[in-house]
């Protein structure tokens, strides 16, 4: 551990970067509750949403690797600051225009500097925790960070109802610039840190290694595939199908859909606890299996009631928390040197999986869309839900018997 005067040193460098991580998910989460304004806005079909909704995640995962190394190279509070910034522009821009092509560059640029949340915070953890708290700290990081996902529902919404959305959207554009000036006044290395270890600095050759390896890339795409309950549903989709299927109003979607996130609150711990008992490749595969279980009454039986619905939620929250076992499948692949790029790179892959969902259950709406418009904005009947979300739980089927695949070539391997 770096030795600091102040014990609290370390807590307070930590609240800084993950202010900024569990804010991401707020900018991250909001469109979703926007939808038909954003459509009316833009003057665009489901397909076009869901191609906008994913420019997010080509952002956010194109930049897990250059903000890895900028983070080797530059203070963190440099890297904070520009990538809140980055947000900042992006957010307001995208509040205001009217242009496609503006609308689209500009979650791009939210994608982009939400990148750093994350990163960055890991990266304040091993500069001024020992490393033996490294575990530790990390699932504190996700637990408060998960907050601003569950902030991203229902009390957003209803600031949205009182304000409108473009004034929450301003609000919202402005914050993370405050984060960002805190981060570049307070935020500091440790005074004994001179130079970035070799054993941690990111290299090229190791980002290449790893995309051939079959065995690391075949365990990134199954969590690609699996990842739809979250990044395809929560994030954008979820909160309009329960409006479709069981008539609620939008504040109480939104507070059904951040129970997934409360479950991911208590799905680290179990899920560790069951991995070290069963093994992590067991795991990530029921994980798979029952997501998709789970989906299956949640999109065909529509009188399902609140409460039901709420624990549905929460156990697949529960079940999405599979990725922190990837985290840790990937770090088992890897050497010591590579596992900074591995972590970068795994992340990327995953956030693709937002892509991936957001433009294919967008393209399945409008293939599957009756005809029905409200004034000059598609409407979607239940139906169109239905065939469109039936893409979440095969994918997630087929990212279960991907990682069984793996973890019968790895035992293979390991034999010969």
């Amino acid at each position: 551990m770096k030795h600091q005067k102040n014990p609290l040193m370390p807590f307070c460098m930590w609240l800084l970067p993950l202010s900024f991580f569990a804010y991401q998910f707020i900018l991250r989460l909001w469109p979703s509750l926007m939808m038909q304004h954003i459509m009316t806005q833009l003057v665009i079909d489901c397909t076009a949403f869901g191609f906008l909704s994913s420019i997010y995640y080509w952002g956010y995962a194109g930049m897990q690797i250059p903000i890895a190394f900028a983070l080797n190279r530059f203070e963190t509070r440099y890297v904070v600051f520009s990538c809140a910034l980055l947000c900042c522009i992006g957010t307001l821009l995208f509040s205001f225009t009217s242009h496609w092509y503006l609308a689209l560059l500009s979650r791009f640029m939210v994608g982009a500097g939400s990148a750093a949340g994350f990163l960055s915070t890991s990266q304040i953890i091993s500069e001024f925790f020992p490393k033996k708290q490294y575990s530790k700290m990390v699932g504190f990081t996700f637990t408060f960070g998960l907050l601003g996902a569950i902030y991203a529902g229902k009390p957003v919404n209803l600031l949205i109802n009182l304000y409108g959305w473009q004034k929450v959207a301003f609000v919202l554009g402005f914050f993370p610039l405050l984060i960002g000036f805190l981060a570049l006044l307070f935020l500091r290395i440790p005074m004994d840190t001179k130079s970035v270890s070799c054993e941690n600095s990111l290299e090229f050759k190791s980002c290449v290694g790893l995309l051939k390896s079959p065995i690391f890339m075949g365990i990134a795409f199954a969590n690609l595939l699996m990842v739809g309950s979250l990044e395809g549903f929560a994030d954008v989709w979820g909160v309009n199908y329960l409006m479709a299927a069981y008539g609620l109003d939008k504040s109480a979607a939104a507070q059904l859909i951040s129970f997934i996130f409360v479950g991911m609150l208590f799905g680290g711990p179990i899920l560790a606890y069951f991995g070290k008992k069963i093994g992590n490749y067991k795991v990530i595969s029921l994980c798979g299996i029952g997501m998709a279980a789970l989906f299956l009454p949640l999109i065909y039986i529509n009188s399902l009631n609140w409460f039901i619905l709420a624990a549905l939620f929460f156990c697949i929250g529960i079940m999405c928390c599979y990725q922190v076992i990837v985290f840790a499948v990937g770090a088992d692949l890897v050497s010591t040197q590579s596992l900074g790029m591995a972590v970068a790179l795994l992340n990327s892959i995953n956030m693709l999986g937002g892509s991936f969902f957001h433009s294919l259950i967008g393209f399945a709406m409008d293939m599957f869309w009756t005809g029905t418009m409200v004034g000059q904005v598609r409407s979607y009947d239940l139906s169109s839900y239905q065939y469109s979300l039936m893409i979440i739980p095969l994918c997630a089927i087929l990212g279960a018997l991907l990682t069984g695949v793996v973890a019968i070539r790895l035992r293979v391997k390991h034999l010969s």
